[in-house]
C-alpha cells in the first residue's frame, strides 16, 4: 500500500508562488509514476502534471504549463509541484497521486489527502 502525504498549499495573491511536496510511502512509491490532480468547488477534478519514476520524463495539462514544475527527488521519495503567476483559477484541492502516466493505459493507483491551494485576487 502506498501512501501520499502533500503539504505546502496556503492562502498566496494572485502572481505568487507555492511549492508543493508529496512523501510518498510504501513498496512501490519510489518505482511509479506521480501526478497532481486538483479539483475546485463545484469543478470537475482535472489532471495537472505528472512524472515518472526515474524523473526525466514530465507531462502537464496547458492550462499550467510555462507556470507549473514538477519534479521529484527520489532519495527523499518526494514529488514537488512549483506553481509560478498563480491566479485565481488556480485555487484547488490538489491532490498528489501515484500510477501509470506515460503508458496506455494511464490510471491512477493511490489518492493523498490533498493539500488547499486558495489564490486572492
Amino acid at each position: 500500500q502506498v501512501q501520499l502525504v502533500e503539504s505546502g498549499g496556503g492562502l498566496v495573491q494572485a502572481g505568487g508562488s507555492l511549492r508543493l511536496s508529496c512523501v510518498g510511502s510504501g513498496p512501490t512509491s519510489s518505482t511509479t509514476d506521480m501526478g497532481w490532480f486538483r479539483q475546485a468547488p463545484g469543478k470537475e477534478r482535472e489532471f495537472v502534471a505528472a512524472i515518472n519514476w526515474s524523473g526525466d520524463r514530465t507531462t502537464g495539462a496547458d492550462s499550467v504549463k510555462g507556470r507549473f514544475t514538477i519534479s521529484r527527488d527520489g532519495t527523499k521519495n518526494t514529488v514537488y509541484l512549483q506553481m509560478n503567476r498563480l491566479s485565481t483559477e488556480d485555487a484547488a484541492l490538489y491532490s498528489c497521486t501515484a500510477g501509470q502516466y506515460f503508458t496506455r493505459p494511464y490510471f491512477t493507483d493511490y489518492w493523498g489527502k490533498g493539500t488547499l491551494v486558495i489564490v486572492s485576487s
